[in-house]
């Protein structure tokens, strides 16, 4: 049993670029932004002036969090692992607040994705938000965990200046120019060193960079997860599949692609999608290029919500047979999509109503894959 408890905290410190503590419900808190709820214990070095923020005695060079832990958009930052399965991994820039030195990171590691929002407050880097398995990608910016904040560093950033996390490890930053050697580059790193129990965390930050190297150790157990392949100019993507009617009146599944460049709206990306040319003449378009998909929103009973604009009736074109083929092929594309199997559809906010069909209040349509071509 000991040895299935350690294997599942290593996955959890490994799927990102540092161990967080979980979010116990991973559900959405309407919490506005704020300040992380309890302030660590900070104890500055020797070696540091009497306020200590980041500004080090002597001739060495001083740094800052920025410094450490750049803001980069359309990056994807590609990690190898080594004595775990999930210890490889990817990680996206989501979206980028500068004004509040925020922003939210996407990481998958093969087995979970995992979605954190991180904030540069009061001379401290901290995990502000936490949302497990979210495979869809959902702006948390604004979003707390309603916990304390887990603070990943913390200035002054030298040798020395120590922490302690809520639950009770200790982290600290134990070494300054450290040589850490990737395959992506040789680099002078701050080591940051995370203790509790029964294991020991080293996390390691370059200039310009950010995190390049994590290592866990416990028992004589090695894990690691090294900085390999910075892709710039790269946006995040996902697999999509779309369903269009057919003449033939079935339904035929096209696998195509979502690129979501950092801070684009899912909801706009998701209607250039479904407004593109059908790949077959005989397939039947999803929208008309004047239809506007108008919201997306996750109602009570696990229900999606997709309210589009009245064109998309109005420049529908279809009798009653393939009209109510095209709703099904909505639905599915959508639902399918967010893993819902229940999708209410409506115009400007109305209940869904043409020449042919008519929608009650509430009524919806339930993804199915019967009539489907796979």
């Amino acid at each position: 049993m000991k040895k299935i408890v350690l294997s599942m905290i290593m996955i959890l410190l490994l799927v990102s670029f540092v161990g967080c503590k979980k979010n116990s419900d991973n559900t959405k808190q309407n919490t506005e932004d704020r300040s992380p709820t309890a302030q660590p214990t900070i104890t500055l070095p020797p070696e540091t002036t009497g306020d200590g923020i980041g500004e080090a005695v002597g001739e060495q060079e001083t740094f800052t969090l920025e410094d450490y832990f750049p803001f980069e958009a359309d990056t994807e930052y590609v990690y190898e692992g080594a004595g775990n399965e999930y210890a490889s991994y990817r990680r996206f820039i989501d979206y980028i607040d500068v004004p509040n030195e925020k922003l939210q990171t996407r990481t998958e590691n093969g087995g979970t994705v995992t979605v954190r929002v991180l904030q540069i407050k009061d001379g401290a880097l901290s995990v502000v938000y936490l949302a497990n398995e979210s495979y869809i990608r959902d702006n948390f910016m604004n979003q707390t965990s309603g916990e304390d904040a887990e603070v990943l560093l913390m200035e002054p950033l030298t040798k020395g200046t120590n922490w302690t996390l809520s639950d009770g490890s200790t982290r600290s930053i134990t070494g300054e120019k450290v040589p850490v050697t990737t395959p992506y580059g040789s680099f002078e790193a701050l080591e940051v060193t995370t203790e509790s129990t029964d294991s020991t965390i080293k996390d390691y930050y370059a200039v310009g960079v950010g995190l390049v190297k994590t290592v866990f150790e416990s028992e004589g157990m090695e894990v690691s997860s090294t900085l390999s392949t910075v892709n710039k100019n790269t946006s995040y993507k996902q697999f999509f599949t779309l369903y269009y009617p057919d003449a033939d009146e079935k339904i035929y599944m096209v696998p195509s692609e979502l690129a979501l460049p950092t801070g684009s709206d899912v909801l706009t990306v998701l209607e250039e999608a479904m407004k593109k040319e059908p790949p077959k003449d005989t397939y039947l378009p999803l929208m008309s290029k004047n239809t506007k998909l108008n919201s997306l929103t996750l109602e009570e009973g696990n229900i999606l919500h997709v309210d589009f604009s009245r064109a998309f009736v109005d420049e529908m074109n279809a009798g009653a047979g393939y009209e109510l083929r095209i709703l099904q092929s909505v639905a599915n594309t959508l639902g399918n999509y967010f893993g819902i199997s229940k999708v209410r559809i409506t115009l400007d906010g109305k209940p869904y109503e043409s020449g042919h069909i008519l929608m009650n209040e509430g009524e919806v349509f339930e993804v199915s894959m019967e009539d489907v071509v796979q």
